[in-house]
Parts: C-alpha cells; sequence; structure tokens
C-alpha cells in the first residue's frame, strides 16, 4: 500500500510539473494608452477633453489628463477625434435567432449547429456595434454553450448573461411546441420550461440553473411572435410567480418578465420581478408600483417598429401574428415616454433577434425621439444596466479598476444621438475588436 501511496504522489507531482511547464510563471502584462479627445466615462454629465486612459490587461489602469507619453511597452491608439464612452449594455436580445420571413419554417429545419454558428455572426455584430454586454433572454440552450465559449477565448462576442430558456405556460408565449404538429411535438415540462404549477415552476428555475442559466426570464402575458391568438392576456396565476421569484432568489437569479398586458404585467410587478420587458399596456397604476418596488423597465421600442412595419409585408408574419404586431408594436414608443416621464427605471435594451442584430443603437434615437435627453439615454445603456445586473463595481463608468470596455465614435452624440450608430472604436476587456 506504501509503494502503492507512493508511486502515485510521484505520478501527481508529475502531472503538477508538466502542467505548470505549459504555462508561464508571470505573462507579461498587455498595456494599452488611449488617447482620447473627449470623455464621457459617466460618472458625470461632464465632458472632459484630452484626456489618457491607460489600461492594463483587462482593466483600466489609470486616468490621466492630457496626452501621455506611452513606455516602449504599451500600444497606443489614437482616438483624439473621437468621444469615447463605457461600452454599451443592451438588457434584452436574443443571440441565437434573427427575424426572417422563413423564422418559423425554421424553427424545423435548423440544427443546434446552424444554430451556433448563427450565435456567432449576430454576437459579433452586435459587439462592433458597441454592445459590450448583452443579456440574452432566452434560447434553445445554444446561448448558454456560445457564452461559454466567448469566456473561454474560443471566439469573439459580446459578454452575455443568459436566460437559457423562457419559461411559460402551456401554449403560452414561449411555449417550444406552438404552432407545431402535435404529431412532431410531446406535451413539454419543466424541463423546456412549461409550467402549471408552483411546484412545477420551482423545477424549471432548478433545471435552469443546472443547465447554466445567469437569470430567469418568464412571459407573464402573452406575446406578439408566437402563434397563439392572445398578446396580451396573463399567463401566470400569483402563486406560480411568486414560487418562480422566490426559487429564482434562492439561486442568485435576477428574473424579467416578458409583459404586454396590464394584469400580467401588475402580477409580475406585484411578486417581485426585477424587471418588465416591452410593458405596451403598462398604467399609470403599474408605474408608480414599479417605482414602490425598485423594477426595472426594459422598453424595447425597436422591436415595436420593427414588428410594427413587418406586419404591413405580406407573408413575412402568420396572419395570426402579423395582427397582433400591427396592433401591439407601435405602442411601445408611446408607453415609454410615459414611463420615463413618471421617473421609472429605464435600462437599455432592444429585443435585437426580432429587431436586427447590430442596429441596436437605434433604440438610443427612438428614446431621444421620446422625450429622453441624450445623456440620459446613454446612461440607460451603461451605468443603469450595470445597476441592472448587479455590476456596478465592473462595468458601466470608465474608472480605475473597472474593466475596459470602451467605445468611441466621431462627433457628439450629445448634440447628435444617431452617431451613435456608427462606432468606430470596440475595446471589451482590454481587447481590441474594432478601430476604424
Amino acid at each position: 500500500m506504501f509503494h502503492l501511496r507512493f508511486r502515485f504522489t510521484i505520478a501527481l507531482n508529475a502531472l503538477i510539473l508538466m502542467s505548470l511547464s505549459a504555462f508561464p510563471i508571470s505573462a507579461q502584462e498587455k498595456i494599452t494608452y488611449l488617447h482620447c479627445g473627449k470623455l464621457m466615462d459617466m460618472n458625470s454629465a461632464q465632458v472632459q477633453s484630452e484626456v489618457t486612459i491607460i489600461v492594463k490587461n483587462n482593466l483600466i489602469d489609470k486616468i490621466e489628463k492630457g496626452y501621455k507619453q506611452a513606455p516602449a511597452n504599451a500600444t497606443t491608439i489614437d482616438l483624439k477625434n473621437k468621444t469615447v464612452m463605457p461600452g454599451f449594455m443592451d438588457m434584452h436580445i436574443h443571440i441565437e435567432s434573427e427575424s426572417n420571413p422563413n423564422s418559423y419554417l425554421e424553427r424545423f429545419t435548423l440544427n443546434e449547429a446552424d444554430k451556433a454558428y448563427r450565435a456567432q455572426n449576430f454576437g459579433l455584430k452586435t459587439l462592433k456595434a458597441g454592445f459590450t454586454t448583452v443579456r440574452d433572454l432566452g434560447g434553445t440552450g445554444v446561448n448558454v454553450a456560445y457564452r461559454n465559449a466567448i469566456n473561454q477565448g474560443l471566439v469573439a462576442g459580446p459578454r452575455i448573461f443568459t436566460a437559457e430558456k423562457s419559461i411559460a405556460t402551456t401554449g403560452g408565449h414561449a411555449d417550444p411546441t406552438n404552432g407545431g404538429s402535435r404529431d412532431l411535438f410531446e406535451d413539454p415540462g419543466p424541463d423546456l420550461g412549461v409550467i402549471n404549477s408552483p411546484e412545477e415552476g420551482r423545477k424549471a428555475v432548478r433545471q435552469r440553473y443546472k443547465n447554466g442559466a445567469d437569470l430567469i426570464k418568464i412571459t407573464a402575458t402573452g406575446g406578439v411572435l408566437s402563434v397563439a391568438a392572445s398578446g396580451l392576456n396573463p399567463q401566470f396565476f400569483e402563486d406560480e410567480l411568486e414560487a418562480i421569484i422566490q426559487t429564482a432568489k434562492d439561486y442568485g437569479f435576477h428574473t424579467a418578465a416578458h409583459a404586454h398586458g396590464t394584469e400580467g404585467m401588475k402580477r409580475a410587478v406585484m411578486a417581485g420581478i426585477t424587471s418588465i420587458e416591452h410593458g405596451t399596456y403598462m398604467t399609470e397604476e403599474i408605474m408608480e408600483l414599479m417605482k414602490e418596488k425598485g423594477t426595472y423597465y426594459v422598453p424595447t421600442i425597436s422591436a415595436g417598429q420593427f414588428v410594427g412595419q413587418k406586419a404591413k409585408i405580406a407573408g413575412f408574419y402568420p396572419r395570426v401574428v402579423a395582427l397582433k404586431a400591427a396592433a401591439i408594436g407601435p405602442q411601445i414608443q408611446s408607453t415609454f415616454a410615459k414611463a420615463y416621464k413618471a421617473g421609472v427605471k429605464i435600462a437599455f435594451g432592444t429585443d435585437s433577434g426580432v429587431s436586427l442584430h447590430g442596429d441596436n443603437a437605434d433604440e438610443f434615437v427612438l428614446m431621444v425621439e421620446a422625450g429622453m435627453p441624450p445623456h440620459e439615454a446613454i446612461k440607460s445603456a451603461t451605468v443603469t444596466t450595470a445597476q441592472l445586473l448587479n455590476l456596478s463595481d465592473k462595468v458601466g463608468t470608465i474608472t480605475v479598476g473597472k474593466w475596459a470596455d470602451i467605445v468611441a465614435v466621431e462627433g457628439d452624440p450629445l448634440q447628435n444621438i444617431a452617431i451613435l450608430k456608427n462606432v468606430k472604436f470596440v475595446m471589451k476587456d482590454g481587447e481590441v475588436y474594432k478601430n476604424e
């Protein structure tokens, strides 16, 4: 026995030495000097001029006035004719897919590998548009694998926090069998995120945890793009919502609720949901409840505009979907205007995947059109989104010690918000992904 243990110890030590030899004991620091003509660090409303940001590895190391000379071992990037800001964050996307006239057929023709390759394309478009962090609110599970591949440095893409699969009720928005032949599908259950009781709700949350989700997303009301008649009806009872949200809290998850109709939205807010998505028929009563409970509102005006326009094109959506899209989509911008004026917390989100990936910055223009000042719109995609993700110590402002997520545009976005649609420079975690 002694000899076996001795041989095992020698073998173990050899493995440790081999693993250590595969990596340098001290990797050389990567240092980047960014010479910024204008800096909106989002710590205040002030715009600074002629600033140097010094990035070491993936962190912001120093921020100094003037254009500092970089040492020989550092890289200098000239952003002297640009306005520099924190990387933007989109709190509602669907990274696996994108709307097109064949979307409903693709449910039956695409495999996981097809979705994975498409996700990489969509993710790269999103990152190069200046969105360094996103919240993916529902797919098939490919979203988890893509997030992991990005985190491991295997592929490029934004930092992803994913809900994995949305939780729905039978026949509800996000029931994956809606619109399909009964010969092709069995009745889905909590494993696939479809529940009909508090107990099943708890199991569905725990399954999302097991599958690698970062948060929980529910479909509190009917939806526009699901092949079902109503886009407004409540789809969970109060006890089901409470079971899901409490279980999510136990697992350290925050929660998001897709909601168009009033009653389902109100139930979700009362049960303690973290954010309301879309919020189309939000009332003043619900706005006050959200302010009282600290609930975030993620408007997704872009998606509303997109589906409203596409509903006019014959055959783009099934008829049952087109009718809902024409009625619901155009309402979101006016709801956003009322919610902003009422003082509801606004976190930037587009529902890209419904609208097109890479066009995320269209949302800034729509928010400003509805009455939000440009600085507040940018804050909603930086400071407020960091608060929603509970990551204010890591992202959201250009501050020493935070992750080096930095973007730049030509011109002044406070004078012309539309220039955010043409980002010229993108750095995420200290790595440059775009520099025009």
